[in-house]
């Protein structure tokens, strides 16, 4: 039954699957950076100190371990990004949630008042033809 409720409830509804959409990837992005994270600690991990040699493989050895600390730092700050924007998508979410059961809600009290009215007029009608009919028994 169409109410002047109905095409909001679409649009309200069509904006909620669009937030569901962009939660869904906030956390893909929010997993895509912390598996780099990891990796990146990983490869920290696999990087080995020279144990002898000259001065540059030192230089060289020290210089790859600032790099991939820097890497790790970046991709905290790529996680802790990733965090505030699943957040941020959650919140906008629950706002459009809250909207569309909301005017969802209007939509079903305007449907249950075309039918209390419906029902109303049916009930007159029905009144209407039995007093017609009780009318024309007392004629004959």
């Amino acid at each position: 039954m169409k109410t002047r409720f109905s095409s909001l409830v679409t649009l309200k509804k069509s904006t909620m699957d669009k937030s569901e959409r962009v939660v869904q990837a906030a956390n893909a992005d929010l997993n895509s950076a912390a598996m780099a994270l990891q990796l990146s600690y990983n490869l920290l991990s696999d990087i080995e100190s020279p144990q002898s040699g000259n001065v540059s493989k030192m230089l060289a050895s020290r210089e790859l371990l600032s790099t991939q600390r820097e890497v790790i730092q970046n991709n905290r700050d790529w996680v802790d990004f990733a965090k505030n924007q699943v957040e941020l998508a959650k919140k906008q979410l629950k706002l459009d949630m809250i909207e569309h059961e909301k005017f969802k809600y209007l939509e079903l009290e305007e449907i249950k008042k075309i039918l209390k009215a419906k029902k109303l007029q049916e009930a007159k009608e029905l009144d209407e033809v039995a007093l017609m009919t009780y009318g024309q028994k007392e004629n004959k």
